[in-house]
């Protein structure tokens, strides 16, 4: 994604559009970073920084404003884990769960049906129509556990 390539956006945005949000660089820019970015979950700082790096000229004010406004039409999901920084990801519709490592912050995200149905049965049990859940599980991914057993305390 270059400066080029996305100087008219009015036509290539249409989920920007059916949200209905005007169509901007600004907000086609970030929402094609979260499309193609190796990673899937990105702070407001790793949006700017690597809308930086293709050599785009927006704000880290501008960034945050956008971000807020994909939330807030379901484009992004927002998640704050263990009252880290916030961290966004594309809203694909789909339940997932997550794994955050407590040394790097890295997140994975899992599916898993057992965990799923015994979610279902709990909140069953206490009588509870469950509507929807978030399940972050935290510990330690597998270049922090090799890290910690080539360096132990």
């Amino acid at each position: 994604m270059t400066k080029e390539s996305t100087d008219n956006p009015a036509t290539e945005e249409p989920d920007l559009r059916s949200a209905g949000l005007k169509v901007t660089l600004p907000r086609t820019w970030v929402l094609e970073l979260f499309r193609t970015s190796k990673l899937r979950h990105l702070t407001a700082d790793e949006v700017f920084r690597q809308l930086s790096l293709q050599g785009l000229e927006v704000g880290l004010a501008t960034v945050y404003r956008v971000l807020s406004h994909l939330e807030a039409v379901g484009l992004l999901t927002r998640h704050s884990f263990d009252g880290g920084k916030g961290v966004y990801e594309l809203n694909e519709k789909s339940h997932h769960d997550h794994l955050i490592c407590l040394t790097c912050g890295q997140v994975d995200e899992f599916t898993n049906d057992m965990i799923e149905d015994l979610q279902q049965q709990a909140a069953q049990a206490q009588g509870y129509e469950l509507v929807h859940h978030r399940l972050a599980l935290y510990g330690y991914c597998p270049v922090c556990v090799a890290k910690r057993k080539a360096y132990p305390k």
